[in-house]
Protein backbone atom coordinates (compact mmCIF):
# COMPACT_ATOMS: atom_id res chain seq x y z
CA UNK A 1 0.00 0.00 0.00
CA UNK A 2 1.52 3.41 -1.39
CA UNK A 3 1.83 5.71 1.53
CA UNK A 4 0.76 9.76 1.07
CA UNK A 5 0.81 13.03 2.98
CA UNK A 6 -1.37 16.01 2.89
CA UNK A 7 -0.42 19.27 4.34
CA UNK A 8 -3.57 21.18 4.00
CA UNK A 9 -4.86 23.59 6.67
CA UNK A 10 -8.61 23.43 5.64
CA UNK A 11 -10.03 20.26 7.65
CA UNK A 12 -13.15 19.50 5.77
CA UNK A 13 -10.69 20.10 2.39
CA UNK A 14 -7.95 17.30 3.61
CA UNK A 15 -10.03 14.77 5.02
CA UNK A 16 -12.06 14.96 1.30
CA UNK A 17 -8.80 14.11 -0.24
CA UNK A 18 -7.93 11.50 2.27
CA UNK A 19 -11.36 9.72 1.75
CA UNK A 20 -10.66 9.64 -1.74
CA UNK A 21 -7.19 8.46 -1.38
CA UNK A 22 -8.23 5.81 1.05
CA UNK A 23 -10.90 4.50 -0.86
CA UNK A 24 -8.12 3.60 -3.77
CA UNK A 25 -5.92 2.06 -1.77
CA UNK A 26 -3.79 4.35 -0.65
CA UNK A 27 -2.42 4.75 3.18
CA UNK A 28 -3.11 8.83 4.31
CA UNK A 29 -1.66 11.05 6.88
CA UNK A 30 -2.84 14.88 7.47
CA UNK A 31 -1.07 17.97 9.03
CA UNK A 32 -2.48 21.07 9.40
CA UNK A 33 0.53 23.22 9.04
CA UNK A 34 3.62 23.23 7.28
CA UNK A 35 6.03 23.02 10.89
CA UNK A 36 3.87 19.65 11.60
CA UNK A 37 3.98 18.58 7.91
CA UNK A 38 8.30 18.88 7.75
CA UNK A 39 8.38 16.95 11.13
CA UNK A 40 6.08 14.61 9.65
CA UNK A 41 7.66 13.59 6.52
CA UNK A 42 10.80 13.35 8.47
CA UNK A 43 9.91 10.59 10.54
CA UNK A 44 7.73 8.71 8.27
CA UNK A 45 8.39 7.32 4.67
CA UNK A 46 6.37 8.50 2.25
CA UNK A 47 5.29 7.79 -1.84
CA UNK A 48 3.99 11.27 -2.19
CA UNK A 49 3.32 14.67 -0.73
CA UNK A 50 0.00 16.52 -1.11
CA UNK A 51 1.07 20.31 -0.78
CA UNK A 52 -1.31 22.91 -0.04
CA UNK A 53 0.22 26.30 -1.14
CA UNK A 54 -1.69 28.93 1.13
CA UNK A 55 -0.86 27.45 4.47
CA UNK A 56 -0.58 29.47 7.76
CA UNK A 57 3.04 30.71 9.37
CA UNK A 58 5.01 28.45 6.61
CA UNK A 59 3.61 28.62 3.11
CA UNK A 60 3.44 25.84 0.58
CA UNK A 61 6.39 27.24 -0.97
CA UNK A 62 8.68 27.45 2.48
CA UNK A 63 7.40 23.96 3.36
CA UNK A 64 8.44 22.56 -0.40
CA UNK A 65 11.95 24.01 0.21
CA UNK A 66 12.52 22.88 3.22
CA UNK A 67 11.05 19.06 2.64
CA UNK A 68 13.30 19.00 -0.99
CA UNK A 69 16.60 19.67 1.07
CA UNK A 70 15.97 15.99 2.81
CA UNK A 71 13.72 14.43 0.46
CA UNK A 72 13.81 13.15 -2.77
CA UNK A 73 9.72 12.20 -3.37
CA UNK A 74 6.93 13.36 -6.01
CA UNK A 75 5.21 16.88 -4.55
CA UNK A 76 2.16 17.70 -5.74
CA UNK A 77 1.25 21.42 -4.96
CA UNK A 78 -2.37 22.15 -4.34
CA UNK A 79 -3.47 25.86 -5.21
CA UNK A 80 -6.66 27.79 -5.57
CA UNK A 81 -5.12 30.32 -7.72
CA UNK A 82 -5.22 30.18 -11.28
CA UNK A 83 -2.13 32.65 -11.63
CA UNK A 84 0.89 31.19 -13.86
CA UNK A 85 3.42 32.96 -11.20
CA UNK A 86 2.58 30.42 -8.63
CA UNK A 87 2.45 27.65 -11.22
CA UNK A 88 6.20 28.36 -12.04
CA UNK A 89 6.87 28.92 -8.63
CA UNK A 90 6.03 25.86 -7.50
CA UNK A 91 7.47 23.84 -10.02
CA UNK A 92 10.56 25.76 -10.46
CA UNK A 93 10.72 25.16 -6.62
CA UNK A 94 10.83 21.10 -6.99
CA UNK A 95 7.84 20.32 -6.97
CA UNK A 96 6.40 17.78 -9.13
CA UNK A 97 3.30 19.04 -10.39
CA UNK A 98 0.23 21.14 -9.57
CA UNK A 99 -3.60 20.71 -9.27
CA UNK A 100 -6.04 23.58 -8.65
CA UNK A 101 -8.76 23.80 -6.64
CA UNK A 102 -11.74 22.88 -7.24
CA UNK A 103 -10.33 19.41 -8.86
CA UNK A 104 -12.55 16.45 -9.13
CA UNK A 105 -11.72 13.28 -6.56
CA UNK A 106 -11.13 10.91 -9.42
CA UNK A 107 -7.96 13.85 -10.75
CA UNK A 108 -6.41 14.08 -7.92
CA UNK A 109 -6.29 10.11 -7.35
CA UNK A 110 -4.96 9.67 -11.38
CA UNK A 111 -2.44 12.50 -10.68
CA UNK A 112 -1.35 10.69 -7.53
CA UNK A 113 -1.04 7.61 -9.31
CA UNK A 114 0.45 8.57 -12.19
CA UNK A 115 3.60 10.97 -10.38
CA UNK A 116 4.47 7.36 -8.01
CA UNK A 117 4.28 5.01 -10.48
CA UNK A 118 6.94 7.75 -12.80
CA UNK A 119 8.68 8.28 -9.75
CA UNK A 120 9.50 4.26 -9.08
CA UNK A 121 10.57 4.06 -12.86
CA UNK A 122 13.08 6.99 -13.29
CA UNK A 123 14.39 5.84 -9.40
CA UNK A 124 14.53 2.04 -10.85
CA UNK A 125 15.94 3.17 -14.44
CA UNK A 126 18.82 5.84 -12.84
CA UNK A 127 20.19 3.41 -10.27
CA UNK A 128 23.18 2.80 -9.96
CA UNK A 129 25.34 -0.06 -8.28
CA UNK A 130 26.90 2.89 -5.96
CA UNK A 131 23.03 3.93 -5.04
CA UNK A 132 22.52 0.09 -3.78
CA UNK A 133 24.52 -1.34 -0.90
CA UNK A 134 24.49 -4.60 0.14
CA UNK A 135 25.80 -6.15 3.68
CA UNK A 136 25.02 -9.49 4.31
CA UNK A 137 21.64 -9.77 4.86
CA UNK A 138 20.72 -6.12 4.68
CA UNK A 139 20.01 -3.60 1.67
CA UNK A 140 20.59 0.08 1.79
CA UNK A 141 18.63 1.83 -1.18
CA UNK A 142 20.45 5.39 -1.00
CA UNK A 143 18.58 6.94 -3.40
CA UNK A 144 14.96 6.11 -1.95
CA UNK A 145 16.16 5.97 1.30
CA UNK A 146 14.94 2.56 2.10
CA UNK A 147 16.30 -0.13 3.98
CA UNK A 148 15.33 -3.95 3.76
CA UNK A 149 16.12 -6.46 5.97
CA UNK A 150 15.67 -10.33 4.51
CA UNK A 151 13.68 -8.58 1.80
CA UNK A 152 11.63 -6.75 3.89
CA UNK A 153 11.54 -2.85 4.38
CA UNK A 154 12.20 -1.29 7.37
CA UNK A 155 11.45 2.47 8.23
CA UNK A 156 14.64 4.61 9.77
CA UNK A 157 13.84 8.00 10.28
CA UNK A 158 16.34 10.71 9.03
CA UNK A 159 19.19 10.54 11.08
CA UNK A 160 19.19 6.66 11.69
CA UNK A 161 19.34 6.18 8.05
CA UNK A 162 22.17 8.75 7.86
CA UNK A 163 24.20 6.75 10.19
CA UNK A 164 23.69 3.72 9.11
CA UNK A 165 24.62 4.53 5.54
CA UNK A 166 27.58 6.52 6.55
CA UNK A 167 28.95 3.49 8.64
CA UNK A 168 28.07 0.77 5.97
CA UNK A 169 29.99 2.42 3.56
CA UNK A 170 32.98 2.84 5.59
CA UNK A 171 33.74 -0.95 6.18
CA UNK A 172 36.20 -2.04 9.16
CA UNK A 173 36.72 1.88 10.22
CA UNK A 174 35.95 3.02 14.18
CA UNK A 175 34.41 6.27 14.50
CA UNK A 176 33.87 7.70 17.93
CA UNK A 177 31.39 9.05 19.02
CA UNK A 178 31.81 12.79 18.27
CA UNK A 179 32.99 12.00 15.06
CA UNK A 180 29.57 10.47 14.31
CA UNK A 181 28.22 13.55 15.90
CA UNK A 182 30.08 15.86 13.68
CA UNK A 183 29.93 13.99 10.46
CA UNK A 184 25.93 13.57 11.06
CA UNK A 185 24.57 15.66 12.96
CA UNK A 186 27.21 19.23 11.97
CA UNK A 187 30.16 20.24 13.77
CA UNK A 188 28.21 23.44 15.36
CA UNK A 189 25.50 21.09 16.26
CA UNK A 190 24.43 21.33 20.11
CA UNK A 191 23.68 17.57 20.22
CA UNK A 192 25.03 15.33 23.18
CA UNK A 193 27.37 12.28 22.31
CA UNK A 194 24.22 10.04 24.31
CA UNK A 195 22.35 11.00 21.39
CA UNK A 196 24.70 8.38 19.44
CA UNK A 197 24.36 6.34 21.52
CA UNK A 198 20.51 6.02 21.55
CA UNK A 199 20.55 6.12 17.58
CA UNK A 200 22.97 3.00 17.59
CA UNK A 201 20.50 1.18 19.73
CA UNK A 202 17.28 2.25 17.58
CA UNK A 203 19.30 1.40 14.44
CA UNK A 204 20.51 -2.50 16.37
CA UNK A 205 17.04 -2.89 17.37
CA UNK A 206 15.70 -2.74 13.39
CA UNK A 207 18.34 -4.90 11.64
CA UNK A 208 19.75 -7.07 14.36
CA UNK A 209 18.88 -10.11 14.64
CA UNK A 210 19.90 -9.87 18.52
CA UNK A 211 20.75 -6.38 19.31
CA UNK A 212 22.72 -7.62 22.48
CA UNK A 213 24.93 -9.54 19.80
CA UNK A 214 24.92 -7.31 16.96
CA UNK A 215 26.53 -8.58 13.30
CA UNK A 216 26.67 -5.53 11.67
CA UNK A 217 27.08 -2.33 13.90
CA UNK A 218 29.98 -3.22 16.29
CA UNK A 219 31.29 -1.57 19.76
CA UNK A 220 34.62 -1.18 20.37
CA UNK A 221 34.38 0.16 23.82
CA UNK A 222 36.53 3.13 24.64
CA UNK A 223 37.30 3.58 20.78
CA UNK A 224 33.79 3.68 18.83
CA UNK A 225 31.79 1.93 16.39
CA UNK A 226 32.74 0.30 13.02
CA UNK A 227 30.53 -1.48 10.43
CA UNK A 228 31.92 -5.30 9.98
CA UNK A 229 32.53 -6.19 6.54
CA UNK A 230 30.68 -9.21 4.78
Amino acid sequence: MKKVLIIEDDKKIAEFEKDYLEANQYEVDICYTGENGIKKADENLYDLIVLDIMLPNMDGFEVCKELIKHHDIPILFVTAKNENLDKIKGLGMGATDYIVKPFEPSELVARVGAHIRRYELLTRSTMKEEDVIIRGDLTIEVKSRKVYIRGKEIFLPNKEFELLHFLASNLNIVFNKQQLLDKIWGENSYVDEATVVVHINRIRDKIEDDSLNPKYIETLWGAGYRFKNY
